[in-house]
């Protein structure tokens, strides 16, 4: 690399001692940057990567689609690491530069601090087209969305592979920084070509795993030392599930006599980078609904129980071709979970429920299987703002993880969302899925614990969404309709939830409720929900449904039917020291990873294939590159130095008994 031969030119003038400040001379290094990491399923990788060493590149800032010509044909010190505003984060141009990566670096990504205008998607235009319900097998007419095209703002940017690293980078000091360095060395004016040295900057990204799954799983179990070297993980995690009535979860199988409501939400999102994942109308609205119906309920079914239990089920993964869901259909089969499917009565499943159109949510059904589910919207919706409807005429459902259990058996049930047909999501699976979108704003010069209390209009919105479900889970477990309106979500519990996972997670609220090893796990930033807030979730339902605290988590009770988690508690005024409790809760975790690598199947069509390379580093940093004339310069003044030095050292070497030689006194000289 260019700056790597002026860096080590320059640390053999000086001493070891001062390498660290010449590095620091050389180099200015990016605080925040989040890549693009390569994923692999059975056919085939997608994603980003680096060279081993990083890719190096001169900086040029697009300022315009038409001003690809110059990193693409005309400029004259390829190759180029280009500098884009999120404006022109697009399909076309990304793949304009992909089709020219002789002379691309690498790309990075400005995300700016406010939304853009108009929608757009990384993802694809019909989610998990190959792993729901809808195959040749079941109803090949509404197979891969041939009735509804339920993302049309989908590019599928996400699914295509690039052989450059592809970072973000905040808007802040370190891309002024760069767009300085730009504007001092790099733009060319008045027709002029840029004079070196020149602005550069190297990105790290460099991924293990290539190919495909099967590739990287048999690189795995290849041992040569006495500690491999993984290439790859499964994606995976945990689903959290909860029931009104505990489940003993010792006993694996059919439950003779239960019957069970399984209501269900997604917990995953993604983005085209790995660590920009708020998945706000996506993930965060479908869940924070059902978590608070499940805290409306928890007094209602202890006061007059409805016949059927409620199962609570969040699934981890849903994104990458349903892994939780699938899962948990795989150990209901195997009789390795709580219940089976026999137990199942129906399923209702909220979806993205954000109310971005309108007040109005759609039951979405089977068409194939559709059974009279006995819901009574207008009793559920009753005196509420929000309206619920069914869409009125025949389509499939929308991507849920209710399609999993439908290619197990045709069981009745529907999907909650606030789209009647296509998405009314503008950002699905994009980093601007966020608080902004769902608009989360709260008035200026609140404080952090202020903003965490203070009820926004989302929150209000999405407490009538999640009384709607907490009455919609009463009527289909047999509860008696008269109770109905005693029944209403808490917009209390909803702004917290909300603040916490779109917001901050660092919070008072969230420091209460998990415990002392998870605080590392809580930013000043929002909750990234790609694959890992399973824990965070489990502690949030274990306070919505728990019915004990104790002073202690030594003796418990009833270890089968129950789970018991040491939280840190609230502080006391006046003081600095919390004062934790054990709660006991029916909440519990079990395993979100794809059935296909308990089987070894990794090109399997019936399961999720997805695995994630492994990396070292990930990093970025800017420099100023000499020319290439005169790095050779540089070079050659360095092997003549270095040829001269062995020339002067062979000649003191042979004549060494000459050079260095005493005149010797005779041996009989005397004193």
């Amino acid at each position: 690399q260019m700056a790597l031969v002026l860096a080590r030119l320059s640390v053999s003038t000086q001493s070891c001692v001062g390498c660290n400040s010449v590095e620091k001379k050389i180099y200015v290094n990016l605080n925040y940057t989040v890549p693009c990491v390569r994923l692999l399923n059975a056919t085939h990788q997608i994603g980003c990567q680096s060279h081993l060493s990083g890719n190096v590149g001169v900086l040029h800032v697009l300022e315009s689609e038409e001003n690809l010509d110059w990193v693409l044909h005309s400029g004259l010190t390829p190759p180029y690491l280009v500098i884009l505003e999120s404006s022109l984060f697009t399909r076309s141009i990304m793949m304009k530069l992909k089709n020219g990566s002789s002379r691309v670096a690498g790309v990075a990504v400005v995300t700016p601090n406010a939304n853009p205008s108009q929608g757009t998607s990384p993802h694809t235009s019909c989610p998990n087209e190959n792993t729901g319900v809808y195959t040749e097998n079941y109803d090949p007419t509404m197979a891969r969305c041939n009735v509804t095209v339920w993302n049309p703002l989908g590019t599928g940017l996400s699914y295509e592979e690039f052989d450059f690293p592809i970072f973000a980078m905040k808007e802040d000091n370190d891309t002024q920084v760069i767009r300085q360095c730009y504007m001092d060395h790099n733009r060319a004016g008045n027709g002029s070509t840029p004079q070196y040295p020149l602005c550069a900057m190297q990105l790290y990204s460099h991924m293990s795993a290539v190919t495909d799954t099967a590739t990287c799983m048999r690189r795995n179990n290849i041992n040569f030392s006495l500690s491999p070297e993984m290439v790859c993980d499964p994606l995976s995690d945990f689903n959290v599930w909860a029931s009104t009535r505990p489940l003993n979860n010792t006993a694996k199988g059919h439950k003779e006599g239960e019957s069970v409501v399984l209501a269900a939400a997604r917990l995953d999102s993604r983005s085209f980078f790995f660590d920009i994942a708020p998945g706000a109308e996506s993930g965060v609205s479908g869940f924070v609904a059902l978590l608070a119906a499940a805290h409306a309920l928890r007094n209602a079914t202890q006061e007059a129980p409805p016949p059927r239990n409620i199962l609570y089920a969040f699934f981890h993964g849903e994104t990458f071709d349903y892994i939780g869901s699938s899962r948990m259909v795989y150990d209901m089969e195997k009789n390795n979970f709580a219940v089976d499917l026999d137990n199942i009565h129906s399923v209702l499943e909220v979806g993205q429920v954000g109310l971005h159109a309108e007040s109005r949510l759609w039951l979405h059904s089977d068409p194939v299987s559709r059974k009279n589910s006995s819901v009574n919207e207008e009793s559920a919706a009753s005196g509420l703002n929000v309206s619920v409807e069914e869409p009125g005429f025949s389509q499939p459902l929308p991507p849920s993880s209710f399609q999993r259990f439908l290619r197990a058996r045709p069981i009745p049930g529907v999907v909650i969302e606030d789209h009647r047909s296509a998405f009314t999501n503008s950002f699905y699976e994009s980093m601007y899925d966020n608080a902004e979108y769902l608009n989360i704003s709260y008035p200026p010069d609140l404080t952090p614990d202020e903003q965490l209390e203070y009820v926004t209009d989302t929150a209000k919105a999405l407490t009538e969404v999640a009384t709607v479900v907490a009455r919609t889970l009463y009527i289909q477990a047999g509860g008696a309709e008269s109770r109905l309106g005693s029944i209403n979500a808490d917009p209390q519990m909803v702004t917290r939830i909300l603040y916490g996972f779109l917001v901050r997670s660092n919070n008072s609220w969230f420091q209460q409720l998990i415990p002392s090893d998870l605080v590392s796990h809580l930013t000043d930033r929002p909750t990234n929900f790609y694959v890992g807030v399973a824990q965070q979730i489990k502690a949030i339902l274990g306070i919505v449904v728990s019915d004990t605290c104790f002073n202690n988590c030594v003796f418990v009770l009833l270890p089968q039917m129950y789970s018991y988690l040491w939280v840190q508690g609230a502080a006391p005024p006046n003081s600095t020291e919390r004062v934790g409790f054990c709660m006991r809760s029916a909440a519990r975790l079990s395993k979100a990873l794809s059935p296909a690598f308990d089987l070894h199947e990794y090109t399997s069509k019936d399961y999720s294939t997805w695995t994630e390379s492994r990396w070292k580093t990930i990093k970025g940093r800017i420099f100023l590159v000499a020319s290439h004339e005169l790095e050779m310069l540089t070079l050659g003044v360095g092997v003549g130095v270095l040829l001269t030095s062995l020339m002067l050292t062979y000649i003191m070497s042979s004549k060494a008994d000459i050079l260095f030689s005493s005149g010797r006194e005779p041996a009989n000289a005397t004193y």
